[in-house]
């Protein structure tokens, strides 16, 4: 963002002057036909900037993504298409409830996506199917009752520098109950908006 921006006058623009009491009236300017051929020349080139600037904001800052799986149903479901974005956790941190896109930890060729859970150092156990963190059970809203199962696991300590992933669709859902916590060096964008389908589009919570 830039600050103290500066305006470029438009030599197309007519110059107005304001007149106080008792200074004259200036007389009118000669005019001069506007040119038809200008302002289109203007046009392209506010298209062409507009369309670079769109294209640098996609490719250094939002990704297109598309969905495979049903494993973040509700929100999310097989082949919607979504923006990821690739620049945010270099200036905030991971939160919990975070839906984050970061490569598998068995083969990083693979991409996954799944909400953060619990973040290092926390305390984290289930008990048929409902997450207990740092000794207080959570309130998982975005978990419909029927996409829920009845999965138990040990109490753990999330590693340093990792974050515990876990689908929606729980009864469903391969995620760090399977493959243990993911590294933040595998973590690489947050979903932040569903474009396609139209009836899917909205902001990713």
């Amino acid at each position: 963002m830039q600050t103290g921006s500066q305006i470029t006058p438009d030599p197309q623009l007519t110059s107005v002057v304001e007149t106080g009491p008792g200074q004259p009236e200036p007389s009118p300017a000669p005019t001069t036909p506007r040119k038809v051929g200008g302002g289109i020349g203007l046009w392209i080139r506010d298209l062409l900037i507009s369309t670079g600037a769109s294209i640098l904001i996609i490719t250094f800052l939002y990704q297109p993504v598309r969905v495979e799986g049903t494993s973040m149903l509700p929100r999310l479901e097989d082949r919607d298409r979504l923006f990821i974005n690739k620049f945010v956790y270099h200036v905030t941190a991971i939160e919990r409830g975070d839906v984050v896109v970061f490569r598998y930890p068995r083969d990083p060729e693979k991409s996954y996506i799944k909400r953060v859970i619990a973040l290092p150092g926390d305390r984290l156990r289930i008990d048929h199917g409902r997450v207990w963190l740092n000794g207080m059970r959570m309130d998982e809203s975005y978990v419909p009752k029927e996409y829920r199962d009845t999965k138990s696991m040990p109490e753990m300590v999330v590693p340093e520098d990792s974050y515990f992933m876990m689908g929606d669709h729980r009864s469903i859902s391969s995620d760090s109950r399977e493959f243990g916590p993911v590294d933040r060096s595998l973590i690489y964008g947050k979903a932040v908006f569903v474009y396609w389908p139209t009836r899917d589009a909205g902001v990713v919570r």
